[in-house]
């Protein structure tokens, strides 16, 4: 009898904890994903087809944003509609079901928003979907990350996420800064401190550069930015994105003021100059 009545009190003791917080239910010693949206067939964020997270939460202000419902940081229990708290198993679930779609070139691609601002979950999540033998990929700025003495820490979860994390897509927003932080809110030292990061680890990844009229698309900047392309062994594609003003009603429904409105998208022409520019046929993955 005593060890009946034992082993059902370590049971109980033992059980998971559910703390409530709001409307959302979830494990204490588990780390939750804010995530904004799912796209359960995604064709253009990586190879193949695959499955993309969209985190909530961004430290930039892209001036070109087209996910700016992503912006604000959101925790369980704020008012955020739509908004999902989820675990890294609960999310990979909802993933793995799309698994068959994915064939030998696909899988999984967590964007934002900035994924990086949810390191903890998101080195989670990967770790569950690599066990799967799933291919996983990141959409980041790169904007916080430092390897400074003072960032250790946070280096060192760097570390961990790109452990488990086989490819990168990493814009090149603007390579002169004071240009960069007029057109996102940030300089980019830690960005190309970031891609020369990955280089050193020979982590691969494509990059981006969203093409606006009058900002990102001089030759000047765009030589400068594929020479320090050029400096780079890790880079599988270049790819020139035509900016576009497809979000303005997600501005007007949000209240922000959209400071491009009146910016037209790129000629064919100017994208195909960037395009010879940025050298991006040599580039093929």
């Amino acid at each position: 009898m005593f060890l009946t009545h034992f082993f059902f009190a370590f049971i109980w003791m033992a059980r998971p904890r559910i703390r409530p917080r709001g409307a959302n239910y979830y494990l204490c010693d588990m780390t939750l994903g804010h995530v904004n949206k799912l796209e359960s067939f995604g064709s253009v964020d990586g190879p193949g087809i695959r499955f993309v997270v969209f985190l909530q939460g961004c430290p930039m202000r892209c001036l070109f944003c087209h996910n700016p419902e992503t912006w604000k940081f959101s925790k369980p229990g704020e008012t955020n509609d739509g908004i999902m708290h989820l675990t890294a198993e609960d999310l990979l679930a909802k993933a793995i079901r799309y698994k068959t779609f994915w064939g030998k070139d696909g899988g999984i691609t967590v964007s934002g928003g900035e994924p990086l601002m949810q390191m903890d979950f998101l080195t989670e999540f990967f770790t569950l979907a690599k066990a799967q033998g799933v291919h996983t990929c990141v959409d980041t700025s790169g904007v916080n990350f430092t390897r400074a003495d003072k960032d250790a820490a946070n280096f060192e979860k760097f570390q961990k996420l790109l452990a488990v994390t086989d490819l990168l897509l990493v814009d090149i927003k603007h390579i002169d800064p004071a240009v960069h932080r007029k057109l996102t809110g940030h300089d980019n030292a830690n960005i190309i401190d970031f891609f020369r990061y990955l280089d050193e680890i020979h982590k691969p990844i494509w990059i981006r550069h969203v093409l606006v009229p009058g900002i990102s698309d001089h030759d000047e900047d765009l030589i400068k930015t594929r020479d320090f392309i050029r400096t780079l062994n890790n880079v599988k594609r270049v790819d020139v994105l035509p900016y576009h003003a497809f979000a303005l009603g997600k501005y007007t429904e949000l209240g922000i003021d959209y400071a491009l409105k009146d910016t037209q998208s790129p000629t064919a022409d100017r994208v195909a100059n960037a395009k010879r520019i940025l050298e991006t046929a040599h580039f093929t993955m």
